[in-house]
């Protein structure tokens, strides 16, 4: 027996020779084949949909999996309203309770009637026709039934009352019957036509839902006048038809035009889709369930929280955004919130497996590995003033978040106030090829080799997906340890030492100290949590992308927003776009569980550090074995060294300009600069400082007039310009060409 699909069933038809098929039952049988056992049936139901189950059991996601047919889970019989089993048995089988399997009164009436040419109810029970369901050859064939079927019906019939119980007998029927079109089964039903679970359904629902019963495909107004007349057998008669009816044939007509059965529903569907592809074996099927590692509570928190931002980003154009929450210790997803949802114009990607720009974020990767390979300490000093890089399409400028120079940092300050210059310092050291490597071996995966991206890949000009990035965090959250993520409960996740673990908690330690972070994002910034966390954020240019990617103590936490079209937003940074949606999901998830920052490993050391002539206090500062010293200071020649590979210090024309007898000189910017302006500075924030040989210098751009003084700050905007220099008269005196990129601004011809 086959508990597959039926095909829709045409009205039944009792034969004449009722004796006959009684005889047929009577007589000595041979064994019968034995019908499958209740639990059985249950369990080779096979719905049309794919469930996706939290780690808890609970429904986060529903994906139909097989479009051939439109099946709901197995419903219970106690989960389906009593109004449709009263409406389903006196429509199709009123002695239902009283029989055995065939139901002899109406067999003989049917009989009877078939003699003397009178319509009768028909003879064959719930039973019966539960019988052809599970056996195909007992189905109802395009010219009706037979007389072998028939009696085979019967028969089983016979043998499913011996063995079953009414009650599952009507749960079978009514989780196997195909009502209209691809519909099959109650649950189907009752969500495609009225938009309801089973238990829901209504007197008049009902009475439409057994009325299909018996004529699945007829017109709304057929449909409509059987269910009438189940509606009065329902309600004992008592109201006059057009007053119990009123209103039903507007009733049905809906109802059979809805379609409430989305082909998905829930709050995971990027994640559902991917464990789909997982389990599902090349021409195979899918499976009914698969649980995952997923938190429902989290998801939600994590969902609202993109939702509420999002909203508050209005008019911004911002649409889309993507959050990932991962245990540490596990490598578990709790959180996979793959997009905005009805914010999006493209709801379908996925936010956390696409590839974007990081902005900044792979900064401490950069930095871990500079600290690991012994190149820089945490109070290692760094020169933060204007650089030049020359690249194929002109020199490359990088800019700070506040487009001011702070000297001669420490590499605590340099990362955590996310200053862009001391980073592609670090990366000229390091060597781009090699800082790829070490992303490769974080399983952060690039499209190209590092020597593709030059020195801009400190700033985050490589394409990384959100999985990758976060993944490569909670490395940083664990010591170095690396290991993939696991989205399924049971899966290994072998871990292997992908950076010192020294240099990885030195990292956690800059990202989480407000101090350090305090000379861009101020003392008081959604970064600093009242409990322990390490976070950065990032933009990439011309504001298409921001980030906030951290950790605590159990949970790392990575944000996205953007637009997955790729059109830069308008005035939204790291700060003001992801960092609140990741602020959000920390404080929810440690809303009652602590967060402290873990032990240092063994080995090292925290040293008393002083810094001579630099703006930084004293503090004790944390180093790798080995690496410990307590005095930094600068040596006379330190501001004019080379730092090599084509990067030098910006030294405008250079000092034998500005010695010389030619008084009146452009010093910086230098003639043929490229400003690239940072992604990460609001446009009308960022300026730059034109400086001159002369205190009266009278400063000209594109030939007009903009102000006086050695030293003068320019808003920049898209496009070629000419800075110049005159006198009194307006005679020229010096003049450069530069061109400015970026700030998400049409540039100028």
């Amino acid at each position: 027996m086959n508990p597959a699909v039926p095909q829709p069933r045409r009205r039944r038809r009792s034969g004449l020779l009722a004796p006959l098929l009684a005889g047929a039952l009577l007589a000595p049988q041979p064994a019968a084949a034995a019908v499958p056992a209740f639990a059985q049936v249950r369990q080779d139901f096979r719905p049309s949909d794919t469930l996706i189950l939290d780690r808890h059991g609970a429904v986060v996601q529903r994906l139909r999996t097989d479009s051939s047919v439109r099946r709901g889970q197995w419903v219970a019989l106690p989960d389906v309203s009593p109004a449709l089993r009263t409406a389903l048995v006196l429509s199709e089988d009123r002695r239902f309770y009283q029989h055995s399997g065939v139901d002899w009164k109406a067999v003989s009436a049917a009989a009877w009637g078939r003699l003397f040419h009178r319509q009768t109810r028909g003879a064959s029970t719930l039973t019966m026709q539960l019988a052809g369901l599970l056996d195909a050859d007992l189905r109802v064939k395009s010219g009706g039934r037979d007389w072998g079927q028939k009696i085979g019906q019967a028969l089983t019939a016979t043998e499913l009352e011996r063995h079953w119980r009414k009650d599952q007998i009507l749960e079978a029927y009514l989780n196997l019957v195909p009502f209209r079109g691809d519909v099959v089964g109650i649950d189907a039903l009752s969500r495609t036509l009225f938009g309801k679970a089973p238990q829901g359904l209504d007197a008049r629902e009902a009475a439409i839902t057994a009325a299909l019963v018996r004529a699945p495909n007829a017109p709304a107004s057929k449909v409509a006048q059987r269910a009438c007349g189940v509606l009065r057998e329902m309600q004992g008669q008592k109201l006059p038809s057009s007053e119990l009816c009123a209103g039903l044939p507007q009733e049905t007509a809906a109802a059979l035009q809805r379609r409430e059965f989305a082909a998905s529903s829930g709050i995971a569907p990027h994640l559902g889709r991917k464990l789909v592809a997982l389990n599902t074996p090349p021409g195979g099927r899918p499976p009914v369930q698969i649980r995952s590692t997923l938190d429902a509570r989290i998801q939600r928190v994590a969902q609202t929280a993109l939702l509420k931002a999002l909203g508050e980003l209005s008019g911004r154009n911002v649409q889309d955004g993507a959050v990932l929450v991962l245990d540490n210790a596990s490598g578990e997803v709790r959180a996979w919130v793959g997009s905005s949802g009805d914010y999006s114009l493209a709801a379908e990607v996925d936010g956390v497996t696409a590839r974007r720009q990081p902005g900044s974020t792979l900064k401490p990767l950069l930095y871990a590995q500079a600290l690991a390979e012994r190149r820089l300490t945490a109070a290692s000093l760094l020169d933060d003033t204007p650089t030049q890089i020359p690249t194929a399409s002109g020199l490359y400028i990088p800019q700070n978040y506040d487009h001011r120079f702070k000297g001669w940092v420490s590499v605590r300050t340099a990362l955590a106030s996310s200053l862009n210059i001391p980073a592609v310092r670090t990366l000229v050291m390091v060597s781009p090829d090699a800082f790829a490597r070490e992303l490769q071996a974080l399983d952060v995966q690039l499209a190209q080799p590092g020597d593709y991206y030059g020195y801009s890949l400190a700033l985050g000009a490589a394409e990384v997906s959100l999985r990758d990035l976060t993944n490569a965090y909670r490395a940083l959250a664990n010591g170095g340890k690396a290991s993939p993520v696991v989205l399924m409960p049971g899966q290994k996740s072998a871990a292997r030492q992908a950076l010192d673990a020294g240099a990885a908690w030195i990292i956690g330690d800059i990202l989480s100290d407000p101090n350090a972070r305090a000379p861009t994002f101020g003392v008081d910034s959604l970064l600093a949590t009242r409990f322990w966390t390490a976070v950065k954020t990032g933009t990439s240019k011309d504001m298409r992308d921001n980030w906030a990617v951290g950790w605590s103590q159990r949970y790392t936490v990575g944000v996205w927003v953007g637009n997955a079209a790729g059109a830069p937003m308008h005035e939204v940074s790291g700060i003001s776009g992801a960092a609140p949606v990741w602020a959000a999901v920390m404080r929810a998830l440690h809303a009652k569980t602590p967060s402290r920052q873990p032990a240092p490993p063994p080995g090292l050391q925290r040293v008393q550090v002083r810094f001579d002539g630099q703006g930084e206090a004293p503090r004790r500062e944390w180093f790798l074995p080995g690496t410990a010293q307590s005095r930094f200071a600068l040596g006379a020649q330190t501001r004019s060294a080379d730092l090599g590979a084509g990067v030098r210090l910006h030294a405008g024309r250079g000092e034998t300009a500005a010695s010389s007898a030619a008084a009146h000189r452009i010093t910086a910017p230098t003639d043929g600069t490229v400003l690239a302006l940072d992604p990460d500075i609001p446009p009308q924030h960022q300026r730059v400082e034109l400086t001159a040989s002369t205190a009266d210098a009278r400063w000209q751009v594109d030939g007009r007039p903009l102000g006086r003084g050695a030293r003068l700050p320019w808003f920049p905007q898209p496009g070629r310009h000419q800075i110049a220099l005159v006198d009194a008269r307006g005679a020229l005196l010096d003049s450069i060409m530069l061109e400015v990129r970026g700030a998400g601004l049409p540039a100028r011809r």
